[in-house]
């Protein structure tokens, strides 16, 4: 059996707890959370033992394999680097850090522990990305030349997932005093992971970030709403191809849309998430020259959190770790700097 403590205990940890129970072998044995009232709730919504309030405590008093850090992102580094020191195998949220030297240092201390290290870029659950990252490796559209990528969400203009005004899970994300990127950190590190998976390594990056006023003074409560809403980045990659990715949380009429369009000089690859995540559209071979596309159907592909406990089961890490996690808090901060020095930064 592999137990598991999941650490920080707001709305996206009850993903973890069910994903892990739905995983033979293992369980969760313990949930540890600043707030008591929250782990507790946490607790007896998922039928977990041990509630600590310290991690300290819990790794003391609870005999655990793996840590879920779930935490707020200036709080995944010193969490995992935590659990990394005594030998705990450790999923971590996106993004991994808030800077790179940060996340450099959790991808260096989990190689010299030996521990089993992976990041939660759950958009790696598409098999339709592993098919298209397949079909490019082995050449199938030929050279990339251009892509554009795109992550849209429409909460700040929608009540679809609720009344971000009134709810802190929201109103962090807005704050950087509460430890958020803003858009980029929080949605942009998936789809810059999810292109370039497929497309190719990054190169350099020509970033904008914008931060448009939403309630009067720009403040609610304790949270001053400055975190960057929208990003637009113009990328290079490592291949020579050009492409742009942007992100936004005012997509009207978009609750959660990733996509992906890939052009190389013998063809094409379309994933779009919104439509399928075990379909992608191709155009190649004699199709090129009538623009006709045909849809390939993947098999389906082990969620990040099968794929982190077998990998702890086979001692074999799988993608994406800790060193996957850094390069891509990389690009982030290549894209911050851009925007703050108005230039394109080379990675």
């Amino acid at each position: 059996m592999i137990r598991i403590a999941i650490v920080g205990t707001g709305g996206m940890a009850n993903t973890h707890a069910r994903a892990f129970a739905a995983i033979r072998g293992c369980k969760v044995v313990a949930a540890c959370d600043v707030i008591p009232e929250r782990a507790e709730e946490f607790a007896k919504r998922h039928d977990v033992p041990a509630v600590h309030t310290d991690f300290d405590r819990l790794l003391a008093e609870v005999d655990v394999d793996a840590v879920s850090n779930v935490t707020p992102d200036a709080v995944h580094a010193p969490v995992s680097l935590r659990a990394i020191a005594e030998g705990k195998h450790v999923l971590c949220e996106k993004p991994l850090a808030t800077n790179y030297a940060d996340a450099a240092a959790m991808a260096k201390a989990a190689k010299r522990k030996r521990v089993i290290n992976m990041v939660n870029l759950s958009y790696r659950n598409s098999a339709a990305i592993h098919r298209a990252h397949d079909l490019i490796s082995r050449g199938e559209i030929g050279r990339v030349m251009h892509f554009e990528a795109s992550y849209l969400q429409s909460w700040l203009t929608s009540r679809h997932w609720g009344d971000w005004r009134r709810a802190p899970a929201w109103l962090w994300r807005l704050s950087t005093a509460h430890g958020s990127k803003g858009v980029l950190g929080d949605i942009g590190v998936h789809i810059l992971d999810f292109a370039s998976y497929a497309a190719g390594d990054v190169k350099a990056v020509n970033c904008r970030l914008k931060t448009f006023p939403k309630v009067k003074g720009n403040r609610l409560g304790d949270y001053v709403l400055d975190a960057n809403d929208s990003a637009v980045i113009t990328v290079e990659l490592a291949g020579g191809a050009i492409g742009t990715v942007h992100t936004t949380r005012w997509a009207t009429g978009h609750a959660n849309s990733l996509l992906l369009r890939i052009h190389g000089d013998r063809g094409a690859i379309v994933v779009d998430l919104d439509k399928s995540y075990r379909e992608l559209r191709i155009c190649r071979g004699r199709n090129v020259d009538k623009n006709v596309w045909k849809t390939i159907r993947c098999g389906p592909t082990p969620t990040i959190y099968q794929r982190f406990i077998r990998s702890i089961r086979t001692g074999k890490n799988d993608q994406p770790d800790f060193a996957r996690g850094a390069a891509v808090q990389k690009v982030l901060d290549a894209c911050f700097q851009s925007d703050a020095e108005g230039r394109t930064i080379s990675i």
